[in-house]
């Protein structure tokens, strides 16, 4: 907080959960500092009927287990078309059950603990709306591990809508599995949550490809095509909109937020040049 309000700390520039960057933005508006946030994320990927399934398979597999599900573009809500739901999801279901987990520096192992038990926590907690909202949840259950590691199953949960638990975002391993029919009932499905960091499209449609990456289709910061939420954002310009913070770290043009702009006019006559051409003479 006192960082926040120093006056010398023109850019206040923080990477936490939505709370948090309300508070930092408030903080450093009051005095008009600018805030570069990176907030939160309830990242989507949409498999349509002519995605290549093994690509999307391991793409939506790595990124709702990779990192143990804890990182900010993890892959969170999944939406499969309907003629493909009973093909796909079962292998997702599948692949998360035979996971290797365990110690994170072994490298047999895929997934490593949560980082706490207030994490389990969490997830215990969203796992239980999920339930009493009628969904049906594989795995997520707490397992063995070494040391005094936080260990669990991922979880993948089928629901019948969009709501709930499905629309908050919870940092562990929790895939939420909906059908949709038609590509605009899907985006609208990605644009519903409240946050908007990472998206992405499995299909080899031209057209739904183009149609998801347009100003109409998804409003993430990241809109990705035949790969998933996670890993691939590397070297581009790395942020999101909504209540993920609207800032943008790395990519070509992040360094002008961390720059102040300048306009000089420098006059090498010996005539004073006005503005509109107005004549003022004393």
């Amino acid at each position: 907080a006192a960082l926040v309000d120093h006056p010398a700390m023109a850019l206040i520039s923080a990477t936490g959960s939505t709370a948090m960057g309300r508070t930092v933005g408030q903080a450093a508006a009051k005095r008009f500092a600018r805030s570069l946030l990176e907030l939160g994320g309830n990242n989507a990927t949409i498999v349509a009927p002519s995605a290549d399934m093994e690509l999307a398979l391991t793409g939506c597999a790595f990124g709702f287990m990779g990192t143990t599900g804890q990182r900010c573009t993890s892959l969170r809500r999944l939406l499969v078309h309907r003629s493909v739901y009973e093909s796909f999801v079962p292998r997702i279901i599948s692949a998360a059950a035979r996971l290797p987990i365990g110690d994170p520096r072994d490298p047999a192992n895929l997934a490593g603990p949560l980082i706490d038990g207030a994490a389990y926590a969490a997830m215990r907690d969203a796992l239980a709306d999920a339930r009493a909202a009628g969904a049906t949840v594989h795995g997520g259950e707490r397992i063995a591990g070494p040391g005094q590691g936080v260990y669990v199953r991922p979880a993948v949960v089928e629901m019948s809508a969009q709501t709930g638990p499905m629309l908050r975002e919870t940092f562990a391993p929790i895939l939420y599995c909906l059908r949709y029919d038609d590509l605009d009932e899907a985006i609208a499905l990605n644009n519903a949550a409240t946050q908007g960091l990472s998206s992405s499209i499995f299909t080899n449609d031209l057209r739904e490809a183009e149609s998801f990456v347009a100003a109409t289709g998804s409003d993430c910061g990241i809109a990705n095509v035949n790969i998933g939420t996670s890993g691939a954002e590397i070297g581009g310009a790395f942020g999101g909109e909504k209540e993920t913070g609207g800032g943008r770290e790395s990519g070509s043009d992040s360094w002008k937020a961390y720059m102040r702009r300048q306009t000089s006019t420098v006059n090498y006559s010996r005539a004073l040049p006005l503005a509109q051409g107005v004549r003022f003479e004393l």
